[in-house]
């Protein structure tokens, strides 16, 4: 792990995780794209979603993932996630079983009771991936999968951190610390995870036609997704 802060460009200020995405709550669906992580969830090869039984979605924030899941056939999904304000959004949505306020690396559910995990642009604000690597494998079944949708480390390396308008010209940025692909390894590897599959995306015209001033940006890395299975 490397501190964020040794790459920051904008030097916005800067909110805890949870504080900040308190704040986020209310704009987050208009200013996250599916370009980023839905996108990305939709080219993997390895997964067959309409035949996960059961997903616990790490992090679920507002429930787009888990709104996406559902859509895709998966038959039951539940959510955790440590900040009220998004888990109010994502109980609106109807499509958890149950929802559960909590730390991503020490959820209150039985070990071994999901087919599989996902956890979707969060791993930049977790200052350590050890634990919830750990917990992940507690939680899904022996032949379970994770799937982790992460905000390329390239991208918070160029100097663009997670950040958003608290209001009319008041960019905030969340902490986030730089995780290299090989710290996930690592951290995957302890934990018993081996890789199945990894997809980048990149920033393209559909990328650009959404935010045009990214144009200066194509090619080059915006989030990543890896499919960690074991043997």
């Amino acid at each position: 792990m490397v501190a964020f802060s040794r790459f920051d460009a904008r030097h916005y200020p800067t909110l805890a995780v949870r504080e900040g995405y308190d704040a986020w709550a209310e704009t987050y669906e208009a200013t996250v794209l599916d370009l980023m992580d839905l996108r990305l969830l939709g080219r993997l090869a390895s997964i067959d979603w309409r035949n996960v039984r059961r997903v616990l979605d790490l992090a679920c924030g507002t429930g787009r993932g888990g709104a996406w899941l559902k859509a895709q056939g998966v038959a039951a999904v539940d959510g955790v996630d440590f900040t009220p304000a998004m888990l109010a959004r994502a109980g609106e949505r109807g499509v958890y079983d149950r929802l559960m306020e909590g730390d991503v690396a020490a959820v209150d559910a039985a070990g071994g009771a999901y087919d599989l995990v996902t956890m979707l642009l969060a791993d930049e604000h977790l200052a350590e991936l050890a634990p919830v690597y750990r917990e992940a494998a507690r939680l899904a079944a022996p032949d379970g999968r994770f799937v982790l949708v992460g905000f390329h480390p390239w991208f918070l390396m160029s100097g663009v951190p997670t950040h958003f308008d608290r209001g009319p010209g008041d960019p905030v940025a969340i902490e986030s610390h730089v995780h290299l692909f090989a710290d996930h390894v690592r951290a995957a590897h302890a934990a018993g995870w081996r890789l199945a599959e990894m997809e980048e995306g990149v920033i393209d015209d559909d990328w650009i036609a959404a935010k045009p001033k990214w144009a200066d940006r194509r090619d080059r890395p915006v989030s990543f997704v890896f499919v960690w299975g074991r043997p």
